[in-house]
């Protein structure tokens, strides 16, 4: 699926926020990486972030 720049941010964003407060991460971490925002870009790039978008049919 194609995501909008919009949704990409906030599915990144989403998953910062929750990789911040201590969830664990989904992909082996890379060395030296502690931001929060990069494991989530890893994350989203290998699909593995467990969020869903749902649009409306127009």
């Amino acid at each position: 699926m194609d995501y909008t720049k919009y949704e990409k941010a906030r599915i990144i964003g989403a998953r910062a926020l929750q990789l911040a407060y201590g969830a664990p991460p989904l992909v082996k971490v890379p060395e030296g990486m502690i931001n929060p925002i990069d494991l989530a870009e890893l994350e989203f790039e290998k699909q593995v972030i467990p969020i869903t978008i749902l649009r409306e049919k127009k």
